[in-house]
């Protein structure tokens, strides 16, 4: 019975260090995904921007971008955020804090 319950307690141990630093981990893969993913609608928003001669604060849609993307589908991102793409000259952002593109 004590053999048991010291294993018990091992395992409560391991789980209470292993878990936070799972979801830690979990956050800043997401994070890093949904940047590289903000960087990807970034560059096809430029790239359609130049090829169709748009000046700053033209607005952009997500069909004006979509066929300068990979597989012409806009990325998701992996946390559940919503991207707000914005007008020619602008940043594309996510509504997700920490999910900035410098």
């Amino acid at each position: 019975m004590i053999e048991i319950m010291i294993v018990v307690v091992i395992v409560g141990l391991l789980a209470a260090v292993g878990i936070p630093n799972f979801l830690h981990s979990r956050e800043k893969a997401q994070r890093e995904v949904c940047i590289n993913n903000l960087n990807k609608i970034d560059g096809a928003k430029q790239q359609w921007s130049i090829e169709n001669k748009k000046l700053r604060g033209n607005p952009v849609t997500t069909t004006d971008i979509t066929p300068y993307l990979n597989n012409k589908i806009i990325p998701l991102c992996p946390a559940s955020g919503t991207y707000t793409i914005g007008s020619v000259g602008t940043k594309p952002v996510c509504n997700i804090p920490g999910h900035v593109l410098d």
